[in-house]
């Protein structure tokens, strides 16, 4: 079998780096910059539970045209949100038939619009639940617990051994949508993480970005009862008691926050690392999706809207908010 990872940016690189490090055939498409970085470091792949991969440079294929996918058994597209529609097309025109495609990507929309681009293949809707910091020279750290979640489909099983090899095994549902909504129930936390300048322990030790993340959830929460969606459980409690959970005093906090998911000092999310680059976040399509449901539903999600209002700003220009500014922000 011949895997391509599409979009190979930090989730791309430390899956397809972790498949490649155990032995599977990865090619990765990307960008220049990433190219140069692998290709001159190698890969080193290392998480919250002390694993540490390695790839050498010379064992790394890494290309930037989308020729290199002609050949792929199996493609997993890991591109921005945005870029999406451009990545099916430009799949469209090398994919050879019967490949298979998964989307492992944010967000709720992506796995169907690349279905629409390419209807003469298998699309599998994917989920990457945890957390990838890109530190530089090569080396991508999973700082939070999780393995992956796809759509159930047959097309998967020649696969299986490998992702289960590379310690990252596959789990089906047959109903994706309710776990898509769970994780972006989470990542409704990465503007608040990005706003706060802080790793991700150390933003979610304070009360008051806590709270802030409660509003935003509660929100979300209110809006998928309304549609009929109940989300699903990715943790040890269901979603709908985390608000509650996430507004208790920082002692009680720690302790329920220590059976429910394992995060390191190291970690922090995706679009921190989008602001410290200069880079457009994917805000549109984590809080953005709540304020389209809201607006589906002939109603308004104003905590999420304001955090999609402070992202796009803090992307012309950064600003960190301490916990109580940003609170009281998101409660104006």
């Amino acid at each position: 079998m011949t895997i391509v990872v599409y979009g190979a940016g930090g989730i791309g690189s430390y899956v397809g780096g972790r498949l490649a490090a155990t032995g599977a055939p990865v090619t990765f498409v990307g960008r220049q910059r990433v190219a140069d970085q692998l290709t001159g470091h190698g890969l080193r792949l290392t998480d919250y539970l002390g694993a540490d991969l390695r790839v050498e440079a010379a064992d790394v294929r890494y290309e930037t045209t989308p020729d290199a996918a002609a050949e792929a058994d199996l493609v997993l597209v890991t591109v921005k949100s945005a870029a999406t529609e451009k990545a099916g097309a430009e799949l469209a025109d090398v994919l050879k038939p019967g490949a298979v495609v998964v989307s492992f990507q944010n967000g709720i929309r992506n796995g169907e619009l690349l279905r629409e681009r390419l209807p003469d293949h298998v699309v599998v809707t994917g989920m990457v639940p945890f957390n990838v910091l890109n530190r530089g020279g090569g080396v991508f750290h999973q700082g939070t617990e999780g393995a992956l979640d796809v759509q159930r489909h047959p097309d998967l099983a020649p696969y299986a051994d490998a992702f289960a090899k590379a310690g990252l095994p596959l789990t089906q549902h047959d109903d994706i949508l309710p776990v898509q909504w769970a994780k972006l129930l989470l990542n409704l936390n990465n503007p608040i993480n990005a706003l706060s300048d802080l790793p991700l322990r150390d933003e979610l030790s304070q009360r008051s970005f806590r709270r802030c993340l409660a509003a935003a959830q509660a929100e979300t929460l209110a809006l998928l009862d309304a549609a009929g969606i109940t989300p699903a459980q990715l943790l040890a409690v269901p979603m709908h008691r985390f608000p509650l959970i996430l507004r208790l005093p920082d002692v009680l906090f720690r302790r329920l926050a220590a059976k429910m998911l394992a995060i390191d000092p190291l970690a922090r999310t995706s679009m921190w690392e989008d602001l410290e680059a200069g880079r457009t976040t994917e805000i549109d399509y984590l809080n953005g999706e709540v304020v389209r449901l809201a607006e589906s539903l002939d109603r308004t999600a104003p905590v999420n809207a304001k955090l999609v209002e402070l992202i796009r700003a803090a992307e012309t220009r950064r600003r960190a908010w301490s916990g109580p500014d940003l609170l009281r922000e998101l409660q104006g």
